[in-house]
């Protein structure tokens, strides 16, 4: 069994390993979602595209993944689900989630780096998991799931979304609150940047549902000026 930590915080790359050094679970690797799990010089596709399959296995391998290796994440806001993403769509199904992060952890924490024995993963990209802004503009009858807060799906100013708004017909699963009964249909999740859409996807396949990932997301279909959706403010 391999862990691995995944914490991370918006608008602070350098905070989630900085939290991994201050206390981790003894032989966790850690995997970075800006670095690791995103490929950030990629251009006109989202805040996090997602990353190569060579990129990937890099890091993969050098987390100690490879054949065989059951993988459980932990970290925050959608950083260990990504991963989960990630792994299954690269062909390593033998991954999970520590649901409640390292806060749910009853055992020891260890401080500093780890001498991960490198592995070597091969990845087998799967083509069914994930769906393009213009699939989704001309595909009728999809459940599109925002995970974003409430705020942002109703398209309420604030500093992240421009513009602020939502793709139409989206309905809303805060990816910080439990995964509300969902319409039946074709399953289709994003959120700003493709990372915390991840949550809302691993949470339907705990309940037997699979979905597909939008990883453009709003930083992406915003960005190309698509259609977009807005809440009427109560009277």
């Amino acid at each position: 069994m391999q862990f691995v930590d995944c914490r991370w915080v918006l608008g602070a790359s350098e905070r989630g390993r900085e939290l991994y050094l201050a206390g981790h679970i003894p032989g966790a690797a850690f995997l970075d979602v800006d670095e690791d799990l995103s490929d950030l010089s990629a251009q006109d596709a989202g805040r996090h595209p997602l990353p190569s399959a060579e990129r990937f296995a890099r890091a993969a391998s050098q987390a100690g993944i490879g054949p065989g290796v059951l993988v459980v994440a932990y970290g925050t806001m959608g950083g260990p689900e990504r991963l989960w993403w990630l792994l299954r769509h690269y062909g390593h199904d033998d991954c999970g989630v520590l649901l409640g992060g390292l806060e749910a952890w009853a055992g020891p924490i260890r401080a500093g780096e780890e001498e991960v024995e490198p592995a070597e993963f091969v990845a087998r990209e799967r083509l069914d998991d994930v769906i393009t802004a213009d699939e989704i503009l001309e595909k009728p009858g999809l459940v599109l799931v925002d995970a974003r807060t409430p705020n942002r799906w109703r398209g309420e100013p604030n500093p992240i979304d421009d513009p602020p708004g939502r793709i139409p017909g989206a309905v809303n699963a805060p990816w910080s609150e439990p995964l509300p009964r969902l319409p039946d249909g074709e399953l289709v999740a994003y959120c700003g940047s493709g990372v915390t859409a991840c949550v809302v996807l691993h949470r339907a396949a705990l309940h037997g549902r699979e979905g597909r990932l939008y990883p453009g997301s709003w930083s992406e279909w915003s960005a190309r000026g698509l259609p977009l959706e807005r809440s009427q403010p109560a009277s």
